[in-house]
């Protein structure tokens, strides 16, 4: 490894936005609206509260833009934000650069409710991030869960 390549920084948006338009907010609207009017029917008010809020979360989480959060991977870990994500904490790496996207680094977390970290990465420094995680993790073949493929197939 070079010495100089000690750590890769770069910027990203915190998760793929795709923009909506105003057709797709309004059948969202038209869902909820039904699926409300609908548990009123069945006299279930606390169902019918729930998926209110729960679209109203919906709706305004679709409409927010990403914003730009810092990735590195060093020799110690790896970083978003501000939180480090040490290599003793995570299994193993994959870098997809096929995806849609753009190139990704699927990475593998030794933790029940983060099984799977995603972090889109710029092409030009895939190679470096490659051969720094090759030392400290070992490659598995890993992919996004089928619940994440189908919620982009509906524009979330």
């Amino acid at each position: 490894m070079e010495p100089s390549l000690r750590s890769i920084i770069w910027e990203a948006p915190e998760h793929h936005h795709v923009e909506k338009g105003n057709d797709w907010f309004f059948a969202l609207i038209i869902i909820i609206v039904a699926l409300v009017i609908a548990a009123i029917l069945f006299n279930n008010l606390l169902f019918a509260l729930l998926i209110g809020v729960a679209g109203l979360t919906l709706l305004i989480s679709a409409a927010k833009k990403p914003s730009i959060i810092p990735y590195g991977v060093t020799l110690r870990g790896v970083r978003i934000d501000d939180r480090v994500y040490p290599f003793s904490s995570l299994e193993s790496y994959r870098i997809e650069e096929e995806d849609h996207k753009g190139p990704q680094l699927l990475l593998k977390s030794a933790k029940l409710m983060m099984p799977l970290i995603v972090i889109p990465i710029p092409p030009e420094h895939v190679d470096d991030i490659d051969d720094i995680l090759k030392q400290n993790l070992e490659e598995e073949d890993l992919e996004e869960p089928l619940i994440v493929k189908i919620l982009e197939l509906f524009g979330f």
